[in-house]
C-alpha cells in the first residue's frame, strides 16, 4: 500500500471516529449545556447594563465580569462549575464541528466554528481559574492585549485586521438577524406557532444587539491601530460604555442591553431546539 493510500485510510478513520463522537448522546448533552451557559452569560451582561441605563445601579461588563457575578451568588462556586462545564461543552461542540463538519457545512461555517470554539474555550479557562482562585490573565483586557500585539512585527496592521474581522463578525450577526437564517439551525418544526413566533423575534433582536457591540469593538480596535494607542481598544463592556456616552445614551444602552438579554433567552431556548 502506498504512503498516500495509508494517509487516506488514516484520515478516513479519524473522520469516522470524530463522527462517532459527535453523534453520541453525551456529546449532545454537553453541547446543549453550552447553550445554557452562553445564555446565562449574555443575560447577566444585559441585565447589569439595563440596570445602569435605568439608573438603578448596574454596570457595563464583559464575559469575565459575568462569570465573576455568577461566582458571587449563593452557591456561586457550584453554579460557576456548571457554567464552566457548559462553556467547555460548547467549545468542544464548535471545535468538533470545525474539524468534522456536518452535512451542508461550508468552509466559512467550519472556520467560524473554529474561531467560536477557541473563544469559548478561553471563557471556560477563565471560569476554571476563578474556581481555583487564580487571577485571569490580563490579556483578557483588550487594551493590554492590544499593547502586547503592538510590540510584534507588523503589530499595528494585525490589530487593524483584527478590528476589520470584528466588524465583519458584527455585520454577519446583523445579516443572520435580518435574514432570519438562524432559524435553519433550530428544530422549528417541533415548535408550536406561538413558540416559533417569539423564538424568531427574540432571535432577530438578539442578533442585531450583537451586531452593535461587535461592530463598535471592531471600530475602536481599528482606531487603536490608526492612533497607535492601545487604550483606545475596547471589548464588550467598553462597547456598552460607549453607547452610554452618546446622545440619548441611556436609551441606546437600554435597547442594546435588552437585545443582549433577548439573545440570552434565545440561547436558552436553543438549548432545547438546536440541531446538534
Amino acid at each position: 500500500m502506498t504512503a498516500r493510500g495509508t494517509a487516506a485510510r488514516s484520515g478516513a478513520a479519524a473522520q469516522n471516529a470524530g463522527a462517532a463522537v459527535t453523534e453520541s448522546s453525551g456529546y449532545e448533552w454537553l453541547a446543549r449545556a453550552g447553550f445554557v451557559a452562553r445564555g446565562l452569560i449574555y443575560m447577566i451582561i444585559g441585565v447589569l447594563a439595563l440596570k445602569l441605563a435605568l439608573g438603578v445601579g448596574g454596570t457595563t461588563t464583559n464575559q469575565e465580569g459575568a462569570l465573576k457575578t455568577i461566582a458571587h451568588q449563593p452557591f456561586g462556586r457550584l453554579l460557576l462549575l456548571a457554567v464552566a462545564i457548559g462553556l467547555g461543552g460548547y467549545a468542544l461542540w464548535r471545535l468538533a464541528r470545525a474539524a468534522v463538519g456536518q452535512h451542508g457545512d461550508s468552509a466559512f461555517d467550519r472556520v467560524s466554528g473554529l474561531a467560536s470554539g477557541i473563544v469559548y474555550a478561553g471563557m471556560c479557562l477563565i471560569a476554571v481559574k476563578l474556581l481555583v482562585g487564580a487571577k485571569p490573565s490580563s490579556t483578557a483586557n483588550p487594551d493590554k492585549a492590544t499593547a502586547g500585539v503592538f510590540g510584534w512585527p507588523g503589530g499595528i496592521w494585525l490589530v487593524g485586521i483584527a478590528g476589520a474581522i470584528l466588524i465583519g463578525v458584527g455585520l454577519y450577526q446583523g445579516y443572520r438577524g435580518l435574514s432570519k437564517d438562524f432559524l435553519d439551525d433550530s428544530k422549528t418544526e417541533q415548535m408550536s406557532p406561538t413558540v416559533r413566533h417569539w423564538f424568531e423575534r427574540i432571535g432577530v433582536f438578539g442578533y442585531l444587539a450583537r451586531m452593535v457591540v461587535f461592530g463598535l469593538s471592531g471600530v475602536f480596535l481599528i482606531k487603536a491601530a490608526i492612533d497607535s494607542r492601545a487604550k483606545t481598544a475596547i471589548g464588550l463592556d467598553g462597547a456598552l460604555a460607549q453607547l452610554a456616552n452618546q446622545s440619548y445614551g441611556q436609551l441606546l444602552l437600554g435597547v442594546v442591553a435588552t437585545g443582549l438579554i433577548a439573545f440570552g433567552v434565545y440561547s436558552l431556548a436553543d438549548a432545547r431546539y438546536r440541531r446538534i
